[in-house]
């Protein structure tokens, strides 16, 4: 049998230090078990490796030849061991976040204002993602963090992935200023079923945000009469500042143009929910944790103003 690497190792620490008891306090063994092992060694090899005597131990041709090839072993252990202290200290400080376009710009700058202040060396990089891709994108291990909307059901992530709840963002009603529901100042929240004649703008038709809407719709009795169709609430409540639709917007996505109005929905339960994505065991990346708490003082502070809404409990 080929002598194996801890062999190699051994007969170059024997070399190096001119005796076995040396050798085996380097290995964090015992003498015994050092000898053990050697005594193997030179069964397999079928040749003596070690001369022992009264003033230590010194290697035989055979064992010089293999301890070449320990003092190899030696280094790309030694070299392996500083790569993964580099890199264990680089990823204490990386912090590689994906959100949804929303969460990038109400939940992400206060929670990264504060991280900078706390741990200005943190290497941050940040992308915007679809909600869809966040959990994927955290068990490939492609980020650290995503933040991510769910209608309806949250997604099941695997095994290796957890999921933070952070907050319940309500659907609103957004309005052009100069609708009758907006002028009436005493009404500040609205039924569903009062816009039913109304055109919309809304979510295109396949998403999970625009389900949540038609099935809200048919059970205030009525189909909506669609007149646009996007993928953002941005456009959508640009074109209501036209005064040519009316739409539901996330409360988290509101962006409060001029032209526009928004009114609470009474017990319509539209909404969705956000939650932050990261592996279940994050040891390695201690900024995730850090990071994560931000989040929850971030949503617990931006939920206390919303009316019969409350961010979702820490984990």
């Amino acid at each position: 049998m080929p002598p194996g690497p801890d062999t190699l190792r051994l007969l170059a620490l024997i070399g190096r230090h001119g005796s076995l008891a040396a050798a085996a306090q380097a290995l964090g063994l015992t003498p015994a078990a050092v000898t053990q092992q050697l005594a193997r060694a030179e069964r397999d090899c079928r040749a003596p490796l070690v001369r022992r005597g009264p003033r230590g131990a010194s290697l035989t041709e055979a064992g010089m030849m293999l301890a070449e090839h320990g003092r190899v072993v030696d280094e790309a252990a030694a070299s392996a061991t500083a790569a993964l202290d580099g890199l264990l200290g680089r990823l204490s400080l990386r912090l590689r976040i994906g959100a949804f376009q929303a969460a990038a710009l109400r939940l992400l700058p206060p929670a990264l204002t504060a991280l900078r202040h706390r741990y200005p060396d943190t290497d941050l990089s940040i992308m915007d993602i679809t909600s869809d891709r966040g959990v994927d994108a955290v068990a490939a291990g492609e980020m650290d963090v995503a933040v991510i909307a769910a209608w309806d059901q949250p997604p099941v992530p695997p095994g290796h992935v957890r999921l933070h709840p952070l907050l319940i963002d309500p659907m609103v009603a957004v309005l052009p200023d100069d609708h009758p529901l907006a002028r009436d100042a005493a009404a500040p929240a609205i039924d569903l079923g009062s816009l039913r004649d109304e055109a919309w703008v809304t979510i295109r038709a396949g998403h999970a945000a625009r389900a949540q809407f038609d099935r809200a719709a048919a059970a205030a009795g009525f189909v909506p009469r669609v007149r646009f169709e996007t993928e953002s609430y941005d456009v959508a409540q640009a074109f209501v500042a036209t005064g040519v639709a009316v739409a539901l917007v996330s409360r988290l996505a509101l962006s409060r143009l001029p032209g526009t109005v928004h009114r609470e929905l009474t017990g319509s339960g539209l909404s969705r929910s956000i939650h932050a994505v990261t592996l279940a065991e994050h040891g390695v990346t201690p900024m995730v944790a850090t990071f994560l708490r931000l989040l929850h003082d971030v949503t617990g502070d931006l939920t206390a103003s919303w009316p019969g809404t409350s961010a979702a409990g820490t984990d």
